[in-house]
């Protein structure tokens, strides 16, 4: 009675101190969201000044990428001239093939190719055929500039005759190269818009790219500025740490910010209206309290919500895992939180290795008894068959016994597999094991083959005679025997050779005992084999060749219980 009254007082305590899981989820609720209005009433005096300051960061971080994707488009020119100013066409002279090579590497690229001489001729521009008539290069100042330099140097931009548009050029020199003395990789200035799009500004804000003359190469859309235009911003060209100014533009006050490249000298220039960036944000503020105040409800109700669920979800696991208790198939269900759904997974599983074991114990059960009537039977016919050869009692006890064994290793090895069958090589081990000498006068060779329990059992009994005869007769019995054991598939068939090779020569018995009819009439007849024995002056041979369907493991017996259909 006392032990009764302690445990109703435990199971009372533990209950007192559960809660559902909508109490939890609210407590969360509160947790995150007191703490967060508390942190955002004392940031609120604080936001109007760090506005700007996160907005200057934003748009300097943005003008920054802007600029790193022009830098990295640069550089990869700049790589590919190396690339093009190593080709062996180039260092040859064959300027035709070289051209040839250049405008397959460089299609779809947007780039093409130039070569200038000493003289500042081109020699070749892949925006036309090679051998059209050519003018002096548009940027002769790089060019002067990249020689003196020995190393690329970038353009600014500069109206090509050749493109007939507004383009900028890469250069690098070259050396051993004949008459060119330095390439370029050209572009039109427009292909760079891309690079300014793919980072994208403020509202409000606007972006351009500049040369080292304040010429625009590229701008954002809606600023009105066209390629080719001076930008009325910048015009000292600040060392570009990341400040704003206020500048004038078109009459109106701005906020402009700017990133120079150190590897072209050009910089990204962004600029917004001043009453943009300075406008209030105390409206938004207010709004953010007031939202606050309706996620709170909304987040109540959500956890209601949720806390249903949940709850319906482990009442659907305390079900299953009753169902399980009584043995019952348990199956893995739907359930919308990820962690209760792999409990049910797992819990499926446990139930289905259950009853698979439940059916592997009954088909052990049928098996077992299956398979000592059919060793029974195998038992008598080889005690039979002994007996008709044997002269005494002994000889006739000795010869069932290692017979009996060697049976016996073959059943192992099914037990050990099951359906799953056996390797050859497995089985040739386990027969030969007792009969093997112990100076390694054997040679086994053959590729890795699973065989099927039924070819198993009878290859075994006859590995085992042709083991017992050599022990006795042939190779094993001999000190300067040797027994060379290989086996090969060709296409579908599997040969299997016993080669045995005496010191001396064989004496060959016509005798026909158990061994014979075990090779002859089990192994041809069970496994639909041929068998052909040859007696050499030095040894006998036996080839078997047995068709791989008569082996094949997906050939065994169905297990009893796998007639029975998934439930």
């Amino acid at each position: 009675m006392a032990d009764t009254k302690v445990r109703d007082e435990n199971t009372l305590h533990v209950t007192d101190r559960s809660r559902p899981v909508a109490f939890y989820l609210i407590a969360l609720m509160l947790a995150i969201l007191i703490p967060a209005f508390a942190v955002t009433l004392v940031l609120l005096n604080r936001t109007n000044d760090a506005q700007q300051d996160v907005l200057r960061g934003l748009t300097q971080t943005t003008v920054q990428a802007m600029g790193h994707s022009v830098d990295r488009e640069i550089a990869g020119m700049a790589t590919t001239l190396r690339v093009l100013s190593t080709s062996a066409f180039l260092r040859n002279g064959d300027l035709s093939e070289f051209n040839d090579r250049a405008v397959l590497a460089l299609a779809g690229t947007g780039a093409y190719l130039l070569a200038v001489d000493g003289e500042m001729r081109q020699l070749l521009n892949t925006r036309v055929a090679y051998g059209s008539e050519l003018s002096l290069t548009s940027d002769p100042e790089t060019v002067a500039l990249a020689l003196e330099r020995g190393a690329p140097t970038i353009s600014g931009l500069f109206f090509g005759q050749t493109a007939r548009s507004y383009v900028f050029n890469v250069w690098l020199p070259v050396e051993d190269s004949g008459e060119v003395k330095a390439i370029a990789l050209t572009q039109n200035a427009r292909n760079l818009v891309p690079a300014l799009q793919s980072r994208q500004l403020p509202s409000g804000w606007h972006a351009a790219l500049i040369d080292r003359s304040n010429m625009v190469l590229a701008a954002t859309p809606d600023t009105g500025l066209d390629i080719g235009e001076t930008l009325p911003l910048r015009q000292l060209q600040q060392t570009g740490t990341g400040e704003w100014t206020e500048e004038d533009f078109d009459g109106e006050a701005v906020v402009t910010a700017e990133w120079r490249s150190n590897l072209t000298g050009w910089r990204i220039v962004a600029w917004a209206a001043a009453s943009q960036v300075q406008k209030p944000l105390q409206e938004s503020l207010l709004q953010l309290a007031a939202w606050g105040l309706m996620i709170a409800l909304a987040a109540s109700a959500v956890s209601f919500l949720i806390a249903q669920r949940i709850g319906r979800s482990v009442k659907g696991l305390q079900l299953d895992a009753a169902r399980m208790g009584r043995g019952e198939a348990v199956y893995p269900r739907s359930y919308p939180v990820l962690e209760i759904a792999e409990v049910s997974k797992a819990l499926a599983e446990a139930s289905e290795q259950r009853q698979i074991a439940e059916r592997d114990i009954r088909f052990l059960m049928r098996e077992l008894a299956h398979r000592s009537k059919n060793q029974m039977a195998v038992i008598a016919a080889m005690a039979k068959q002994t007996a008709r050869g044997a002269t005494d009692v002994p000889s006739y006890a000795q010869a069932l016994e290692h017979r009996i064994m060697g049976l016996a290793r073959s059943t192992d090895l099914l037990l050990a597999h099951g359906r799953a069958g056996v390797m050859l090589r497995d089985l040739i081990a386990e027969q030969l094991a007792p009969f093997r000498p112990p100076d390694e006068r054997d040679r086994i060779e053959g590729p890795d083959l699973r065989i099927n329990p039924q070819g198993a059992q009878i290859l075994g009994m006859a590995l085992h005679e042709l083991a017992t005869n050599a022990t006795r007769f042939g190779a094993f019995a001999d000190p300067q025997g040797r027994l060379a054991l290989t086996w090969t598939t060709h296409q579908d068939e599997l040969e299997i050779r016993w080669r045995e090779t005496l010191g001396g020569k064989l004496v060959d018995s016509n005798r026909s005992g158990f061994g014979t009819i075990v090779l002859r009439t089990m192994v041809g007849g069970a496994l639909g084999a041929q068998v052909d024995r040859t007696v050499h002056d030095d040894g006998v041979e036996w080839v078997f060749i047995v068709p791989l369907t008569a082996l094949d493991p997906a050939f065994a017996a169905p297990r009893p219980d796998e007639q029975v259909p998934n439930q």
